[in-house]
């Protein structure tokens, strides 16, 4: 199991923070990999409503079906994240106000095999996993703030 976590202060309201990251069909707009996602079941956002996230890399394109585990307004957003019927990943969004703003601190656990693990360099340049989220979450944070700050 690998953990990957990144932190980045912003100066937006935590609850607007929220909203942006809770809305799963907006990731497209801060995330390089993300290429959208939609509702499948459930209330939109709600713990246990489950959607489709899409991704894609220049040569390669996927899809993931996601349940959310964790929504509390304006501080922690979460999701586990089933490939083939499969565990993947979790993935956490949590946001801690700050004076001026608020640090949001993105997360991602790895829950994949070591036998899928030794595929991932069909889907990333640097062949392990934990080098492209970091890479991606840091581009991911950095344009979250760009919205939330203009």
């Amino acid at each position: 199991m690998t953990v990957v976590e990144i932190r980045r202060v912003m100066a937006g309201e935590p609850q607007t923070v929220y909203e942006l990251i809770a809305d799963v069909t907006r990731m497209s707009e801060w995330s390089p990999e993300s290429a959208g996602a939609e509702w499948l079941t459930g209330e939109p956002g709600a713990v246990g409503s489950v959607f489709r996230g899409d991704n894609r890399r220049p040569w390669f394109k996927w899809s993931t079906i996601c349940t959310v585990t964790s929504a509390d307004p304006g501080k922690r957003f979460a999701f586990a994240v089933r490939a083939s019927g499969r565990p993947v990943a979790t993935w956490e969004f949590e946001i801690v106000a700050r004076p001026g703003g608020c640090e949001v601190i993105e997360r991602v656990v790895d829950l994949r095999s070591l036998f899928v693990k030794m595929f991932s360099v069909l889907t990333t340049v640097h062949g392990r996993r934990s080098v492209r989220n970091r890479w991606t979450m840091e581009q991911t944070l950095a344009a979250l703030a760009r919205a939330v700050e203009h």
